[in-house]
């Protein structure tokens, strides 16, 4: 068992101790369901969950708020196609999944990579495809710098390039390029254009966490969704689970890295509590506690943006109403994952849009009911000054903050 000293908890008593969920076939969380047991057991005000989800419900066409709180599973409750059996497609979420499992290659191959996320991964060890560079300074690109967004790699859609913290450098749109064959999954990625040199600035692009997978695939000679399937979700006893490899009329032919993970909302929550326990299930050390610590605080590699290894940190408070020690990975359609130790609490929201919920996307059969009452949602405004609906970000922040505030701190 890993320390209360290593753990960083700080003396704090985590009630949930030394309990992990069994797979839902073998039963699944312990639940609390009486609001005077989630209070006295959990520490949490049930009516002001009931506000979280309220809100979240409105960031979303889809979803559910789902709360596990010293080992219990406290909150659960979905709307329109939202559901425990549900397998969305969770976007960028799908980015958190990289980072951890390269993590756990960095342990179980470090012969190969000694140097671990120092070493440099444009080169025929790694990553044979991108030769010859495009770019000579791509050679000093590392697998930290791929991990957290420090790549210098050119970002999504219009998302400007941030530099010191400030949004300072306008970077055009790449012209959009559809999947055509086979070599474009991985060729698009690896020959993205830098705006910046590795290391000088924060762009957020998802082509960046895809080049960590192909790495992963390299080194340990399996696809990442089968080396997932192995490190994870076996021996967390995970449901049926996969990945969006649909794209219009092209299937991917390898695990995308930037994204589209496929889960439960039980399973989601698993994963989060792995890291709440830094990477320990039952006796098993499933991910290096290092890695994990890692995540969970403001990287060396990233000096220009709260961005860790693939995770949103709060050490500056920019999330006023959380606690500093908050992490977090949203995703589009209104996805959130978040892990706040000091509060012993994970929370997933589900989120996402119909075509986040086609079962045409991931191949995988989701039989569930649903009324219809989502089919024609639109998103409200902001606020009554506001005729914008909320943004991913906002969503997923102020639902933190909401959650948060439902927690009695002396418990």
């Amino acid at each position: 068992m890993v320390s209360m000293a290593a753990s960083g908890a700080a003396g704090l008593l985590h009630a949930g101790g030394d309990y992990f969920p069994p797979a839902d076939a073998q039963g699944g969380w312990r639940t609390l369901r009486d609001d005077a047991q989630i209070r006295k057991t959990a520490g949490m005000d049930r009516d002001k969950l009931d506000q979280a989800f309220e809100y979240a419900s409105r960031t979303s066409q889809h979803g559910g708020l789902l709360v596990v709180r010293h080992g219990w599973l406290i909150y659960e409750k979905y709307y329109g196609r939202g559901n425990r059996e549900a397998i969305p497609t969770m976007a960028s979420v799908g980015k958190a999944f990289t980072s951890i499992s390269c993590g756990i290659m960095l342990q179980e191959f470090r012969a190969k990579m000694p140097n671990g996320l120092d070493t440099k991964v444009f080169n025929s060890d790694f990553l044979p495809e991108a030769l010859p560079l495009d770019d000579p300074r791509k050679a000093d690109i590392t697998l930290g710098h791929l991990l957290s967004m420090a790549a210098g790699l050119h970002g999504d859609g219009a998302n400007p390039g941030f530099v010191n913290f400030e949004p300072s450098v306008k970077v055009d749109p790449l012209p959009r390029v559809e999947a055509t064959d086979a070599d474009y999954q991985d060729q698009s990625a690896v020959h993205t254009p830098l705006w910046i040199a590795p290391g000088g600035g924060y762009a957020y692009c998802s082509n960046s966490p895809h080049v960590a997978s192909m790495v992963l695939r390299h080194v340990t000679g399996m696809e990442m969704q089968q080396y997932i399937d192995a490190k994870l979700a076996k021996p967390m006893g995970w449901g049926t689970w996969g990945y969006g490899r649909v794209q219009g009329q092209t299937t991917l032919p390898h695990t995308p890295g930037g994204g589209n993970i496929a889960a439960r909302s039980t399973d989601a929550l698993r994963f989060g509590y792995l890291l709440l326990h830094h990477g320990q299930w039952q006796s098993s050390q499933l991910v290096p506690e290092s890695y994990v610590t890692a995540c969970g605080r403001p990287s060396p590699y990233q000096k220009h943006a709260p961005f860790s290894l693939m995770f949103e940190t709060n050490a500056d408070g920019h999330v006023a109403g959380a606690p500093r020690d908050a992490y977090f990975k949203s995703g589009a359609g209104g996805f959130g994952i978040y892990v706040i130790p000091s509060l012993d609490l994970v929370i997933y929201k589900m989120a996402g849009n119909d075509q986040q919920y086609d079962p045409k996307a991931t191949g995988l059969a989701q039989n569930y009911p649903y009324d219809g009452s989502r089919d024609n949602w639109k998103a409200p405004p902001h606020t009554q000054f506001s005729d914008g609906p909320i943004g991913v970000d906002d969503g997923v922040r102020r639902t933190l903050e909401m959650v948060v505030a439902a927690v009695d701190r002396a418990r």
